[in-house]
């Protein structure tokens, strides 16, 4: 399985990426979503080289240009509430792709904070099947909540080819992807790979609960 980890480059993600760990820029939430949004956006451009292209004649004003599109088809995935940004992103690059949503949520079984749930109660998708699926949430910490919402979208065909796209990623996540992923189609991305998961199953340094911190604290 390819991972891509732009943070191993010279490019402005790592820009984007420094001011979303800052505990100070964090404070302005509009700030925070749309570094998140632009960072799906670099990660969208990377994965455009990888898919297949074919050639289109296209009528100027003064004439016919033939030009290569992507012959793909593309669904971009994400999961309620923290991917909404990361993914609008993506819609910004791929606006012609097919949308597809679902909730799946943390939610603590113990009073440590330590052992983690994971539920799904909402699913909306177009067919995947035989088209490139990409999905994208911003932290890949288990990999739990990946996992879940892939096989809720599988309940809509299978996917020609896997894009596992993050802001964040650390060991553990990349692991269980590996494990529960086709080895053969998934390639993982991210802007960066962290040390490994807490106590309370957060990504260390990271920068925290992206969906908090795009949307407010919830109760």
């Amino acid at each position: 399985m390819e991972i891509v980890n732009l943070s191993e480059q010279n490019s402005i993600v790592n820009q984007y990426l420094s001011e979303i760990r800052d505990v100070n820029y964090q404070k302005n939430r509009l700030l925070f979503r749309n570094n998140i949004l632009r960072i799906g956006e670099m990660l969208a451009y990377e994965i455009s080289k990888t898919l297949n292209y074919e050639a289109k004649d296209v009528t100027t004003p003064l004439g016919v240009a033939k030009m290569w599109t992507p012959s793909d088809k593309i669904v971009l995935a994400t999961i309620f509430r923290a991917g909404l940004p990361f993914h609008n992103g993506f819609l910004n690059v791929f606006d012609h792709a097919g949308n597809a949503f679902v909730s799946a949520y943390r939610a603590y079984e113990d009073e440590e904070h330590t052992k983690v749930g994971i539920h799904v109660e909402y699913l909306a998708t177009p067919s995947i099947e035989a088209k490139t699926l990409i999905i994208s949430d911003p932290m890949l910490a288990t990999g739990s909540s990946m996992e879940l919402g892939y096989k809720a979208f599988l309940t809509k065909g299978t996917p020609k080819r896997i894009h596992v796209a993050c802001v964040i990623a650390c060991p553990e996540g990349i692991e269980h992807i590996k494990k529960t992923f086709p080895e053969d189609k998934t390639t993982i991305w991210c802007a960066a790979i962290d040390e490994s998961l807490n106590e309370h199953k957060y990504i260390v340094p990271g920068f925290g609960d992206a969906g908090d911190l795009c949307f407010g604290e919830k109760l």
